[in-house]
């Protein structure tokens, strides 16, 4: 009978800790953060990472969390390794995870099939596979705010706006040889033929990020009009050190949102003076949630960023753009669902109705930090424009105003490349949009 007694007791006290672990799990938010704070794109990825994190930290201690439950980020090292980065996925899914920011295209690629299979939706936040724009093809991934497609589209229509257009014009585009590089490749093919300008290839390959005098005497050579560089880590600073170098006139050379960061052309100086890039999201702290940031994060010591005046950076506000887009997809799925508890169905049911509208980046303290965001079942990319800053020799200036995606050009090429990825695929599973 005492050993019947002890059993029983053990056993209800099993029992009792199943039934307070799942009550704290259902207690909090659970958002991955595959992060990669070291490797060769670590100077990308830290402030990224900071940003995220900080926001998320803010918005616990300044209104206890979204819908009365704290957030929880976890971060998991990836070196910007997509082996790494499934294997990330892999160890946190079963946490509760509402949803994977993989930052890295080569690891997006790798989660997108694994997203329906799981429950768990994927944002690429302006990166990864374009092609998942295509709601009713891709229901668990997406893209906000913009695709690099649909980036690429505005970078072209900006160039076909100066110097009497872009027909007969010569681009040069160069690029790193991964996955994110080649990304837009088809669509910049696509439009050099319907837009009457042609386009001159110069790839480099990761071992060569910090070696580009090849490539630059080719542009030498070549004499592109403009270029375009789809780059990433040491390769930006390096391709606009080169440029200078051969005199390519900067105002004439373009980079994507990932090759405009502060630690890119803070160490080129004023010999990049003039140099281009898109951006999603103002840099700067002008703005009432990065001031309660600074106040209740960073100086309070719960931040791992080691410098106060790296807050503001172009992509310490890029990690904390995507916080927001996930913190107001919470929001939303929370008020869709009638929960606080949400899953990552209902993640994923948030993202799709989400609606960064003017309005709401006012309310939130971030009055004109981005172009408003609207989701819906057919768009996963959200329409988002973006702006052009342009190095002053010691910061970024915003010089222009916000340029909208060509739709009307890209969409139909992205229907067609969601179509073919899963031609393939017989088990694929669509959501038919009503």
């Amino acid at each position: 009978m005492f050993k019947k007694i002890i059993f029983g007791a053990a056993a209800l006290a099993m029992l009792s800790g199943v039934q307070v672990t799942a009550l704290k799990a259902q207690e909090t938010l659970y958002v991955p953060s595959l992060s990669y704070r070291t490797g060769p794109f670590a100077g990308g990825g830290i402030p990224i990472a900071n940003g995220f994190a900080d926001y998320m930290t803010m918005l616990n201690e300044r209104d206890g969390g979204i819908g009365g439950l704290k957030v929880v980020v976890e971060e998991c090292e990836t070196g910007y390794n997509a082996q790494k980065g499934v294997e990330c996925y892999e160890a946190t899914k079963g946490k509760g995870a509402l949803v994977y920011n993989p930052y890295s295209t080569g690891i997006t690629l790798q989660l997108i099939p694994k997203a329906p299979v799981d429950k768990i939706p994927v944002l690429s936040m302006g990166y990864g596979l374009s092609a998942t724009a295509v709601g009713e093809t891709f229901p668990w991934t997406f893209n906000y705010p913009a695709t690099y497609w649909s980036q690429m589209s505005s970078i072209l229509k900006f160039i076909d706006s100066q110097d009497g257009g872009i027909k007969g014009k010569k681009i040069g585009y160069i690029y790193l040889v991964s996955g994110y590089g080649k990304e837009p490749i088809p669509l910049l093919n696509q439009l050099a033929e319907s837009m009457g300008f042609s386009v001159v290839e110069f790839p480099v390959a990761g071992k060569d990020m910090q070696n580009q005098a090849s490539q630059w005497l080719n542009v030498r050579k070549e004499k592109p009009d403009w270029m375009i560089m789809w780059g990433w880590g040491a390769m930006n600073s390096t391709a606009v050190k080169e440029a200078a170098k051969i005199r390519f006139p900067l105002d004439k050379f373009i980079g994507n949102w990932w090759a405009g960061a502060n630690a890119d052309l803070d160490a080129v100086g004023m010999a990049g003076k003039g140099y281009r890039s898109a951006n999603m999201a103002a840099a700067g702290t002008d703005f009432p949630a990065l001031q309660d940031v600074i106040k209740l994060v960073v100086d309070a010591g719960k931040s791992k960023i080691d410098d106060k005046e790296k807050v503001g950076d172009v992509l310490y506000n890029r990690g904390l753009f995507n916080a927001v887009v996930v913190a107001e997809a919470i929001r939303k799925a929370q008020e869709i669902s009638g929960k606080a508890a949400i899953t990552g169905s209902d993640m994923r049911d948030g993202l799709e109705q989400l609606d960064l509208s003017a309005a709401r980046l006012e309310e939130i303290g971030l009055a004109g930090f981005t172009a408003p965001i609207k989701g819906s079942c057919l768009d996963h990319a959200g329409g988002g424009s973006i702006f052009l800053q342009q190095w002053d020799g010691e910061n970024w200036v915003k010089t222009s105003d916000l340029i909208a995606p060509d739709t009307a050009l890209v969409r139909p090429l992205l229907e067609a490349a969601a179509a073919k990825y899963i031609a393939d695929k017989p088990e694929w599973q669509v959501k038919p949009c009503s």
